[in-house]
């Protein structure tokens, strides 16, 4: 890793831990949080009060793998977001506080949150 990709890692290392200070979820309402590699795009609610994790989705998910093959990146993360809201709302989570993991508010990010809030989810 390069001196500038390491440099890059510790800033967003650095935000998302200055942003988790504050954003806390709790078992009423748990913590949507994002990781985005180059390839993927995970998402996963927690609740920090018992630090589990209640689900997740990702691109890597059987059921999303094969919804994802040959769409951008940004429109697979549409996917991943709808297909996470959905399972909350099976398991009865309305709300959600987010957590953008130190990333902006912009691309694959925005694009997860967007299709979340579309298919049901309050944050």
């Amino acid at each position: 890793m390069s001196d500038q990709a390491k440099a890059k890692r510790e800033s967003r290392v650095r935000r998302h831990m200055r942003v988790r200070k504050t954003v806390v979820g709790t078992g009423a309402r748990p913590r949507l949080n994002v990781y985005r590699s180059l390839d993927n795009i995970y998402a996963q609610i927690i609740d920090d009060d018992c630090g589990h994790t209640l689900l997740s989705a990702s691109t890597l998910d059987k059921e999303i793998r094969g919804q994802c093959d040959g769409l951008k990146k940004s429109d697979a993360a549409k996917v991943v977001g709808k297909v996470l809201a959905e399972r909350a709302l099976a398991k009865g989570v309305k709300q959600v506080v987010f957590d953008r993991g130190g990333y902006q508010y912009h691309g694959r990010v925005k694009a997860l949150a967007e299709a979340a809030r579309e298919a049901g989810l309050d944050f």
